[in-house]
């Protein structure tokens, strides 16, 4: 029986609903993350053509996908946003209509599966749009195509369907690695639906997939010849050198028990655990009225459905199992681990059809009454919405994060000498790297660029340090990197070291102060870079000052008069900085760490406001008596500039900097 076209237009108007209420509700307030900034500069500034070169030494099939998809797409974090959230309607009509090829009798079973891969709660990485639409949900529609198409050849009987089914799977598997093992699955999906003995369905699926084995096979040759390719070593891609039996079954059994039971259930673990935040009582909230939704809203009737004999329910539990560790095979083949919640959980789009099928094979066999069948999906589907609006909440505050760091180094150096390098311990960011941010921080500082070498990079010592990219922490070492096709050549002399904590302020560190010292709990590599920091290299008054792209500037808070009355204090401007000081106290902002009450201690000390940068000095220490060696390292610089300044000494004697 043909779905009317009714009834097809309500399934496909909840698909979108579903995903809009699941990816779409906080879609305003997210952005670009981890590679999104890279690849949008690269759009930006080399164009969209630029992505073939950019991709021929790692992945050469990703790249007319980007070229394609970036040529039509306007470079803005809203617009990839509204894209993702197109193709993820679109991914669940696919799935929708592959389910409804291999189970031509089971049209709402196939429906209810395409809801779960749809909400598929293991995946995360919706939001690194830019990425993760090119890198994995493209590829991952042509493999869902595939699947639909060999499937409608078995009824059809269709070369045409056939022939499609195996170009499909061609512009699915060779893009990326992802998918190698994802192929498997439609053998075994075969297994699930051809009928007889066991050995009967495995010669019949075998003769079947034959054509599908010998493209799998080419997409093999070609995976070992890339592994091996030296460029693959700058992506971090290791394969296991000494297979370790109990290491692959430990890891076997953790992404059974993820992709098969946990993930299903992690919201209620991740609210739980941090009620009563708001943002965990929304989640819960939005799950108990999807829930009542769907209950609403899912087909209540199953009569077109020809019953499920345990048989195949056992053959599709059989098959989920074997498609989720097919689809773990590629990440654990590259000794990767399988993180949830995490840029790692990425590797879950490969596992996403095994689990799918895992779950309504354990749905199928445990449940025999359509109604409660209905009851149970639309728990699963209620919580993979709160998951992924769970998701949603972390890269809003994720970008909010971005926001703040970007404008504070904005508002702090307005401008920065081409070919420097910046230098930090780590940012407190979950989704960005060094290199990631090397690409918005390039964007505000030369706006205007056109093909050369690359002007800034920002480089983390916690993981640089030693390697190729940073060999050491000395003036006068040469800072060479190949950015994709472009290349930052600097040298450390031209450093500035930024830091920023957890709470706080990002600050441009200055071993003139004695910062070295003070930050030096931070690691001892860190404390050595900031003898390199040359605040020579800022611009302080530039025609055009940095502007952070796709971010308005935010009201000015407690960082932006931090950041300004430290760029004042490096002009030597003092009376400018005492004046932002105290604009800043009378407006009731304090700052988070007692450090940066320096600045206020130096702007009036410096402009000769003894009692006010006593008092600063006095709520610095009261807040924090760590503090006490940087608030005495800025007395002494107040001392040497005024040495006969009135109770600058006794000021010192006061604090306990002369003991």
């Amino acid at each position: 029986m043909q779905f009317s076209p009714s009834e097809k237009t309500r399934k496909t108007l909840l698909i979108a609903a579903i995903t809009i209420i699941a990816y779409g509700l906080l879609l305003p307030l997210t952005g670009f993350y981890w590679d999104d900034w890279s690849f949008a500069w690269i759009a930006q500034f080399l164009g969209p053509a630029d992505f073939i070169p950019a991709f021929m030494p790692f992945r050469p099939f990703l790249g007319p996908i980007f070229y394609f998809t970036t040529s039509i797409i306007p470079i803005n974090p809203l617009a990839w946003q509204v894209f993702a959230l197109f193709i993820r309607i679109l991914i669940g009509i696919a799935a929708w209509w592959m389910f409804t090829q291999v189970f031509p009798q089971r049209k709402t079973l196939a429906y209810l599966a395409s809801l779960l891969m749809l909400v598929y709660p293991g995946y995360s990485q919706h939001w690194v749009a830019l990425t993760h639409i090119n890198q994995e949900l493209i590829p991952f529609i042509f493999y869902l195509f595939s699947f639909g198409y060999t499937f409608k050849a078995l009824h059809t009987q269709k070369r045409a369907d056939t022939l499609l089914a195996l170009l499909l799977q061609i512009c699915g598997i060779f893009p990326t690695e992802y998918f190698f093992g994802i192929e498997g699955v439609r053998f075994l999906l075969l297994l699930v639906i051809l009928q007889g003995s066991f050995i009967e369905r495995f010669a019949k699926s075998l003769k079947i997939w034959f054509p599908y084995l010998i493209i799998w096979m080419l997409n093999a040759a070609w995976i070992y010849f890339y592994y091996n390719f030296g460029p693959y070593a700058s992506y971090e891609v290791e394969a296991a050198q000494t297979p370790n039996l109990i290491y692959f079954l430990t890891q076997a059994l953790d992404a059974l028990w993820k992709a098969g039971f946990y993930i299903w259930t992690q919201v209620l673990v991740l609210t739980f655990s941090s009620l009563p935040a708001p943002a965990s009582i929304l989640t819960l909230g939005l799950i108990a009225i999807s829930f009542i939704f769907l209950l609403w809203a899912l087909p209540r009737s199953a009569h077109t459905d020809k019953a499920t004999e345990n048989t195949q329910a056992y053959y599709l539990i059989f098959a989920g199992i074997f498609g989720i560790l097919l689809g773990r095979l590629p990440s654990l083949a590259a000794n990767l681990p399988l993180n949830l919640q995490t840029a790692y959980d990425r590797f879950m789009v490969s596992i996403m059809i095994g689990s799918t099928v895992f779950v309504i094979g354990v749905l199928e066999l445990l449940i025999k009454k359509h109604k409660i069948r209905v009851i149970a999906f639309s728990t699963l589907i209620a919580l993979g919405i709160g998951q992924q609006f769970f998701n949603a909440n972390i890269f809003r505050r994720d970008w909010e994060n971005q926001s703040e760091i970007l404008w504070q180094l904005a508002w702090r150096a307005p401008g920065i000498e081409p070919n420097t390098v910046l230098l930090a311990h780590q940012m407190p960011l979950d989704y960005e790297t060094d290199l990631n941010l090397a690409a918005p921080i390039n964007w505000m500082y030369a706006p205007t660029y056109t093909r050369a070498n690359l002007p800034y990079i920002l480089l983390y010592t916690e993981k640089r340090l030693g390697g190729f990219t940073l060999p050491a922490l000395e003036k006068d070492v040469d800072i060479h990197y190949p950015y994709r096709t472009v290349d930052f050549n600097g040298n450390l002399s031209n450093a500035l070291v930024i830091y920023k904590n957890q709470t706080g302020c990002l600050q441009v560190l200055d071993p003139s102060r004695g910062d070295a010292e003070i930050y030096e709990n931070t690691s001892d590599e860190f404390s050595q870079a900031v003898l390199l920091s040359n605040l020579s290299r800022i611009i302080t008054n530039p025609a055009q000052p940095a502007l952070v792209p796709f971010i308005p500037e935010p009201e000015p808070g407690w960082c932006a008069y931090f950041s300004k009355i430290e760029l004042a204090n490096q002009q030597e401007n003092y009376a400018v900085a005492a004046n932002l000081a105290t604009e800043a106290q009378a407006l009731g902002f304090t700052p988070e760490e007692p450090l940066e009450w320096t600045a206020f201690i130096e702007a009036y000390g410096m402009n000769g406001e003894i009692e006010k940068a006593v008092d600063a000095s006095q709520t610095a220490l009261k807040s924090e008596r760590k503090t006490l060696k940087a608030v005495c390292v800025v007395w002494e610089q107040i001392q040497a500039k005024h040495p006969q300044e009135a109770g600058t000494t006794s000021a010192m004697l006061s604090l306990g900097c002369n003991h």
